[in-house]
């Protein structure tokens, strides 16, 4: 069956040879790779990999050329493709690759090994290798996915630390960008739509799809950046000044965030620092965004619309754009989904992966039950509410999701990172990662208590505790796509959450910080 995503390419390539379809950054300085170069490039390396012979490898590397390009080759060469994300720990890693049966790994760049090696191959291109794995223990495949009908394996590891493989086929893959492509390109001037730079991990199915395949297939420019030239490090660290220099050096078009950066930006641009006016479309999504701070984003003239989507799905099932928008939803659904609400919960059918690697392949034609809670209202909009997973009960009854007060604690700048508990409990409390080491307990008292005006009495926030370390995938207490890990943190702030709700009298009021102590608030 014909790839859409690698025809598209090679047309481009023939119609206009020298177009630029992707820039990079080195320490000789800029280096652009056209259509032409581009095609060649992933004809010689999927050559090349037909003669090794492989039927599936890992992808390790930066964001970088050499990643789309092996990530394409792979593709064409008929290789289910298995992308590792840089900030899986070691542990994870070494899970994903005996999982997926890896026999070997798709190298970009000169980066550290995932594990012990029998032997570096050279590819054809520059700067792409291949490592051949030391016989590893395999995983028993029992009823398990075909996986010569796959063309990628996405782990994310959820809400446990143990990642989970989702087998997608080519056409899940092509029906999210082609959906997209008509979703985004369709509200706007295409001729102000030709740049896109990668912000997020490449690694990341939203990225990669969303922010390669797309403007690919339309013959755009992908801007390719190592995080570090952004100022991103590992996934949540973040260096606002280098990343709006960067934005303002390539002038893109359309962006890919998480409601963290788009926060930063309109903190930014609150303080003055703009964001350079070639931006016309910048998405955001893998975790709830408050509609507020859309509202906030707008009014400084930041061009964001919120969407949503499942990697189960390949990613995107909804999204807002200029011709359909409505603050507070995650948009419509894309043209090749159905999405319904069955008992309050999000139910998806038209994309649905292929199965989770080593179990039962799935139907096409199945609903999905997404594990999100939300509604649609009359003019066909989304509304997510919560997970059903996370829902808190408190013991007055009240069904409380945490999402929606964390959304509206993280808008407080004092704060990075919040998690709500009270399940089950009279009251509702929080574990805070303060935003600096700067900021004092009165200050982050002070904002709580702010934000609790506009909350109803059962979801205000009445005790605190500071965490003792942020929220992290390195530490388990974040998953890959920045979601929080609630049980791990529950069982590591246990101790302090049971003198929460106990009898004990919280801390008198501090300036300092004090972490793991409970603090009231006023």
């Amino acid at each position: 069956m014909m790839n859409k995503i690698l025809t598209a390419i090679a047309q481009h390539a023939a119609a206009t040879p020298d177009k630029i379809a992707l820039t990079s950054q080195t320490t000789q300085g800029n280096v652009q790779l056209t259509y032409a170069q581009l095609a060649t490039q992933i004809e010689v390396l999927a050559a090349w990999l037909h003669e090794q012979p492989i039927s599936r490898a890992g992808l390790w590397g930066e964001n970088s050329i050499e990643w789309i390009v092996a990530d394409l080759a792979a593709w064409k060469a008929g290789i289910t493709l298995v992308p590792l994300p840089r900030f899986f720990s070691r542990t994870q890693l070494q899970h994903v690759i005996a999982q997926a049966q890896l026999p070997c790994l798709l190298v970009c760049g000169d980066i550290e090994q995932v594990t012990d090696i029998e032997e570096r191959k050279t590819s054809p291109v520059a700067a792409i290798y291949l490592d051949k794995f030391v016989v590893h223990e395999q995983v028993a495949h029992d009823n398990s996915t075909e996986l010569d009908t796959v063309a990628k394996i996405t782990f994310t590891s959820g809400t446990t630390g143990t990642p989970k493989g989702v087998c997608l086929s080519t056409a899940a893959l092509e029906n999210v960008a082609l959906a997209l492509a008509e979703r985004i390109y369709s509200g706007v001037n295409t001729d102000n739509l030709n740049t896109h730079l990668n912000l997020l991990p490449l690694s990341t199915l939203l990225e990669n799809v969303a922010g390669v395949y797309v403007p690919l297939y339309l013959g755009k420019r992908v801007v390719v950046l190592a995080g570090s030239a952004l100022g991103l490090t590992g996934s949540s660290q973040l260096s606002l000044p280098i990343l709006l220099q960067m934005l303002h050096h390539y002038q893109p078009n359309s962006l890919i965030v998480l409601p963290q950066i788009l926060q930063g930006f309109v903190a930014a641009s609150a303080k003055g620092f703009t964001l350079p006016a070639s931006l016309e479309f910048i998405a955001v999504g893998g975790a709830r965004t408050p509609a507020s701070l859309i509202e906030q984003a707008r009014a400084m003239s930041i061009p964001v619309y919120e969407g949503y989507g499942l990697s189960e799905c390949a990613s995107v099932v909804s999204l807002n754009s200029p011709v359909a928008d409505k603050i507070g939803s995650v948009g419509k659904a894309l043209g090749h989904v159905d999405i319904k609400i069955d008992n309050g919960s999000i139910m998806v059918r038209g994309n649905v992966f292929s199965g989770y690697l080593g179990q039962e392949t799935l139907s096409n034609d199945e609903w999905l039950d997404s594990g999100d809670l939300g509604f649609i209202d009359d003019d066909g909009f989304i509304f997510i509410t919560g997970r059903k997973k996370n829902l808190l009960i408190s013991s007055f009854g009240r069904n409380i999701s945490p999402e929606w007060i964390e959304a509206e604690l993280s808008l407080c700048r004092s704060i990075a990172q919040v998690m709500v508990i009270g399940d089950s409990q009279p009251f509702c409390s929080a574990i805070i990662v303060p935003a600096s080491a700067q900021i004092t307990a009165e200050q982050i008292i002070r904002d709580i208590h702010s934000i609790n005006q506009h909350l109803p009495d059962y979801a205000r926030i009445q005790k605190i505790i500071f965490a003792t370390e942020p929220f992290t995938p390195s530490n388990q207490l974040l998953t890959d796509n920045g979601r929080l890990r609630r049980a791990a943190i529950l069982g590591q702030y246990l101790n302090a959450i049971a003198a929460i709700y106990s009898n004990a009298t919280a801390q008198s009021f501090s300036s300092q910080q004090h972490p793991g102590v409970v603090y009231d608030i006023f």
